[in-house]
């Protein structure tokens, strides 16, 4: 068992390092921040949903202004559109490359999160709800499936008709993707398992939670299962290695294996548990949190004792001792959800 019932034995100097009066910084040296990265929108979005969830749990002032941080990154980020522009140098100049749909839609879950959650300060709750109406009419132009599942699990959120509206037709396109490559053996929504897979089985299953659609809970698990066949094969979470992925046909990259995976994968089972009641579903969510605490492929803690930081992954040489933002916010969105869901239980 890891030892960690009590949130300060868990430290979060890491978090407080990484963060300046801008945000939250991209990349470090080992534990210490890399300015000449930058920030961008995509490490600010899921370090307010991380924010939010220790607000919950360790409700401090100098939590709350992280909450602030945050959210005055994304309000600044956001285009006169309701888009996102996504990289920033230490300048606080943004990049003129085009922003992604995957950065609108992390940033749209984000916003929705932090809007939905009782604790959020009014002001902060004001100021997201702002972006939330100048973003949500992006939905509609939305091409990349992971951008469509993040904003399903935001508006999900929201639990208003006009937003199930929107989830219902980026549902409706993602089983439409899914019709078209699942194949024989392979039931998925593309013809490769690559970065965030975990999110499109978990919006269709936030998706059902919404709408009460039969086919998005059908295609929810199924595309879960199948995702778990190619990811659970040696009795703990490996998740496709980044340096190849995993195309129709052949064989799955064996690394890096990187810390972004673990959280959303246990979120999918959480989602998976909460939609069917099945017990099965949470054990697996516990095994992709105990990823991080050595029950991996090299059976390595990423965790720092020293700065409380998570290691940026595990390579085919080791550890990664890089102590980016992706993975200290990883980290503490699946011990936070975890934690959740275990206290959960102990109270029945």
């Amino acid at each position: 068992m890891i030892k960690d019932n009590n949130i300060k034995l868990l430290k979060t100097d890491q978090i407080f390092r990484m963060t300046d009066d801008t945000g939250m910084l991209q990349h470090s040296i080992y534990g210490v921040p890399d300015r000449s990265k930058g920030y961008t929108s995509d490490d600010n979005a899921r370090a307010l949903i991380m924010a939010v969830k220790l607000y919950n749990r360790h409700r401090e002032k100098s939590v709350e202004r992280l909450i602030t941080k945050y959210l005055s990154f994304l309000c600044y980020a956001q285009n006169p559109d309701g888009t996102f522009q996504n990289f920033m140098a230490y300048n606080r100049e943004f990049s003129k490359e085009e922003s992604s749909d995957d950065c609108f839609g992390r940033c749209l879950w984000a916003l929705c999160y932090a809007f939905s959650d009782p604790l959020t300060p009014q002001n902060e709750k004001n100021a997201a709800w702002d972006l939330i109406e100048k973003a949500t009419p992006n939905c509609k132009k939305l091409i990349s499936p992971r951008a469509m599942a993040y904003a399903i699990i935001g508006l999900r959120y929201l639990n208003q008709e006009k937003t199930n509206q929107y989830i219902s037709k980026l549902a409706d396109t993602l089983t439409d993707h899914y019709a078209h490559y699942n194949d024989g053996g392979w039931h998925w929504f593309e013809d490769s398992l690559t970065y965030c897979s975990a999110t499109l089985p978990w919006a269709m299953l936030a998706a059902h939670s919404a709408t009460k659609v039969d086919r998005y809970r059908q295609v929810g698990f199924e595309s879960l299962k199948f995702l778990e066949s190619k990811t659970f094969t040696k009795g703990y979470f490996k998740p496709i290695g980044c340096k190849g992925w995993f195309h129709k046909g052949e064989e799955p990259a064996e690394f890096d294996e990187q810390s972004v995976e673990a959280c959303e994968m246990e979120l999918m089972y959480l989602e998976a548990f909460t939609c069917s009641g099945d017990k099965a579903f949470l054990s697996r969510a516990r095994t992709c949190y105990l990823w991080y605490h050595g029950r991996n492929s090299k059976g390595l803690s990423l965790i720092d004792d020293e700065t409380g930081g998570c290691y940026d992954g595990i390579t085919s040489d080791g550890l990664n001792l890089n102590q980016g933002a992706e993975s200290i916010v990883s980290f503490w969105i699946a011990y936070l959800e975890m934690k959740k869901y275990d206290n959960k239980e102990k109270e029945k």
